[in-house]
């Protein structure tokens, strides 16, 4: 991952990803986007078709990327848990990452979340969202000490 790009590069992949929030399927889909940023794992992005959106409400709570723009986020409520703005998604993207206008990322941390058949580890530090894979090597942006990367 230290060889993906500055700026992200937004990836397609029909591997299946999934979201669960205790015994509560939340999404899952193969038509979801990752974004792949330098010394960040990706963060995945799902279809709205692919959620069960009557789990999620929107919160008040947002934030801005340099690369894509103004995130809203979302709490979910499932499996007998809540998860307080735990998924955000960029409703008016900049240009570059129009593909995702309407997807929502899910904090790892915050779910049992999975890619193909393997459970995902969070990235360090909750505040880029990334998912770790077997594929995926480190260092990673996030844990306390890498803020000045």
């Amino acid at each position: 991952m230290w060889d993906y790009p500055r700026p992200p590069r937004l990836e397609a992949s029909h591997k299946t990803v999934r979201v669960m929030l205790g015994d509560q399927l939340i999404a899952e889909s193969k038509a979801a986007y990752r974004v792949l940023e330098t010394s960040h794992p990706p963060s995945w992005y799902i279809p709205k078709s692919d959620i069960k959106m009557d789990f999620l409400t929107a919160t008040k709570k947002s934030s801005f990327c340099e690369w894509k723009g103004s995130a809203s986020y979302w709490t979910v409520v499932a499996g007998g848990q809540k998860a307080e703005n735990a998924a955000w998604s960029y409703e008016s993207p900049n240009r570059a990452f129009q593909a995702i206008q309407g997807y929502l990322a899910f904090y790892p941390s915050r779910f049992e979340c999975h890619v193909d058949d393997e459970r995902v580890t969070a990235q360090p530090g909750d505040f880029y969202g990334g998912w770790i894979t077997k594929d995926i090597a480190g260092p990673f942006k996030g844990a306390a000490g890498t803020w000045g990367w």
